[in-house]
């Protein structure tokens, strides 16, 4: 089980969801996770690093994309980094409004907000930290 910060650098191409897809599932085997958390750990995750991809690093291979992670007694923190410009993280639209509804994109904040516990944004919302509390049982 993971007790200190570990983390994960990799560019920032879309085939590297894989890598958080893959961390995901080795979180969930390493101990007794709870599983009715682990759809929403791995979508936040993936949407949180997709985010930070293609919006961020705006899909630079040369940029990297910075996953961190720690076991905080029962709950899983998680904080993603990446080396984009930043973005206005208190004004995004709201995807449920009507006039949002039918457009392809705009989710991703939403959704993170929706299912951690807690979703926190700093540096210009160049990083944003994931809370998922009693994923350990």
């Amino acid at each position: 089980m993971i007790q200190t910060m570990q983390e994960l650098r990799f560019p920032s191409t879309p085939d590297n969801l894989s890598i958080v897809e893959r961390l995901i599932d080795d979180l969930r085997d390493a101990g007794s996770f709870n599983d009715e958390c682990y759809g929403d750990v791995l979508i936040a995750m993936t949407e949180a690093v997709n985010n930070a991809i293609v919006h961020g690093n705006r899909l630079h291979a040369d940029k990297e994309v910075l996953v961190e992670y720690e076991l905080q007694g029962n709950d899983l923190f998680f904080r993603i980094t990446d080396q984009g410009a930043g973005f206005d993280f208190e004004n995004v639209p709201d995807p449920t409004a009507p006039e949002n509804l039918e457009k392809p994109n705009g989710r991703g904040v939403f959704l993170m907000r929706q299912l951690a516990d807690e979703c926190t944004f700093s540096d210009d919302g160049r990083i944003v930290e994931l809370r998922f509390e009693g994923v350990y049982l």
